[in-house]
């Protein structure tokens, strides 16, 4: 009776497999020679909520092989808050393990996202970030989950990672103002373009940066850092803060450890004339505030902190600033590159824990890394009633290409200032052993036993009790 068993399980296993559903005979992945399909890389929820609300997309996910694929893994990789939620053919949860696809065939992820607009930003950031994993031998494919997390402005209306928001008056009219007790938050990058924008006292904007890709005008890949304002030739940026209410203008990551974070986002670039920047605080970019050849602006009650690159750039330009902050530069507060015409009054520069001197002038732009061939444009600027400052013995580096030979390339008057310089009047190392007399008249030399600031480790640039 038992071999008659045997013999009948046997003849069921035979006709089992004889009878496989074709494209049902598993293959193993290799993520060397084989790759699942999506309908999508990112699931995006565009929707703003203005209060508790919840909202469902679907993702594809395709088998294009001639066999059914198994997948080790499907995890869900959340928010800070947990918004996210995924499906997997009817069977919910973060994580589903050994999933089939017969050959040719898909299955549907549906993914959800619950978002409350009034829970806190360390809860429920501007942008909510997450992922979903697909694990195989030698293999792993991610697709990326993105939705609002806040009540705000966002722009554009839609996920713009790695394009270009461009805004423009359209003819109506001359002036745009962001005047929306909501915070702005920009997703990509904000092009001006033949408009005015005009940021109100109050104004809040939140740039979201990150790693884009693009292609050149040769089709070749390359890899940049997004989220960034971009002021072109035929637009202005006409920025109105006041002493109460500044306009604020940084990263989108508000959650206490990234609250100094430096690099957040790209920064501002001026290609225009008549750019206004009145008490705004600009902070947590790249760059400051980069103004590029040609560009003008005027800037005054204004800090630009906490970047990993300097505080306000400039080459070939016009400024003009007063009573502004720059500090916690990775870069240098000041760079000035390939000359221009600038006036800083009342303004303090201190670079206190970086390597970069607070203050770098230039006459000259290279073209190449030993700067075999570069171009020279005179270099006039006016410091007064300013303090430039950091933890180097020499926070101010001077180069003129022009060796001295050309006086009016290299106009520099620093009046009733505090330095601090010390190789820089070394006639062997810095060149500018008469820096006192010619340049910087009169001034005052400090040294790190005079005090300057009350606690710069507190950020606290108040003059100190016993500052000279």
């Amino acid at each position: 009776m038992n071999r008659i068993l045997i013999a009948i399980g046997l003849f069921s296993l035979l006709f089992i497999a004889a009878c496989r559903r074709p494209g049902t005979e598993l293959i193993t992945l290799d993520g060397a020679n084989y790759k699942l399909e999506f309908s999508a890389d990112t699931i995006r929820f565009d929707t703003v909520f203005t209060e508790l609300g919840s909202a469902t997309r679907i993702l594809k996910i395709f088998n294009r092989a001639e066999k059914a694929v198994q997948i080790d893994q499907i995890e869900l990789v959340n928010g800070p808050g947990g918004q996210f939620r995924m499906n997997v053919d009817g069977i919910p949860g973060d994580l589903i393990e050994r999933v089939i696809i017969p050959a040719g065939d898909s299955i549907y992820l549906f993914a959800e996202v619950t978002i409350d607009p009034d829970q806190p930003l360390s809860v429920s950031p501007f942008v909510i970030e997450g992922k979903i994993r697909f694990k195989y031998p030698g293999g792993l494919q991610e697709v990326q989950l993105e939705a609002w997390g806040q009540n705000a402005n966002y722009i554009p209306d839609r996920f713009n990672q790695g394009g270009i928001a461009l805004l423009s008056c359209n003819g109506i009219a001359n002036e745009i103002s962001w005047d929306d007790p909501r915070p702005y938050v920009i997703y990509g990058i904000l092009a001006i373009d033949s408009c005015t924008l005009h940021l109100p006292k109050g104004t809040k904007i939140y740039v979201h940066g990150g790693v884009a890709q693009t292609e050149d005008a040769q089709g070749n890949p390359f890899v940049y850092n997004d989220g960034f304002i971009y002021v072109l030739p035929n637009g202005r940026l006409r920025v109105e803060g006041t002493l109460d209410e500044p306009v604020l203008i940084q990263g989108d990551r508000l959650e206490p450890e990234f609250e100094n974070e430096a690099g957040q986002w790209n920064g501002i670039r001026l290609q225009s004339q008549g750019n206004t920047f009145e008490y705004a605080e600009i902070k947590n970019s790249i760059i400051g505030i980069f103004a590029d050849s040609a560009a003008q602006a005027n800037i005054t009650h204004t800090k630009i902190y906490n970047t990993s690159g300097p505080g306000l750039a400039a080459q070939h330009a016009s400024i003009q600033a007063s009573n502004c902050l720059l500090y916690n530069n990775a870069g240098n507060a000041l760079q000035i590159n390939f000359g221009g015409s600038y006036q800083f009054d009342f303004c303090t520069f201190g670079n206190y824990g970086f390597d970069a001197v607070a203050l770098s002038l230039s006459n000259g732009i290279c073209y190449d890394a030993l700067c075999s061939t570069y171009d020279i444009h005179p270099l006039n600027i006016t410091i007064t009633n300013s303090i430039i400052a950091g933890s180097r013995e020499d926070e101010i580096e001077l180069t003129d290409f022009t060796g001295g030979q050309e006086p009016l390339a290299w106009n520099l008057n620093f009046d009733h200032c505090s330095v601090r310089v010390k190789d820089l009047l070394d006639p062997e190392k810095g060149g500018y052993p008469d820096f006192f007399n010619d340049i910087c008249n009169p001034c005052i030399n400090t040294d790190f036993d005079s005090p300057i600031f009350a606690n710069t480790d507190e950020d606290d640039y108040h003059l100190d009790s016993l500052s000279i």
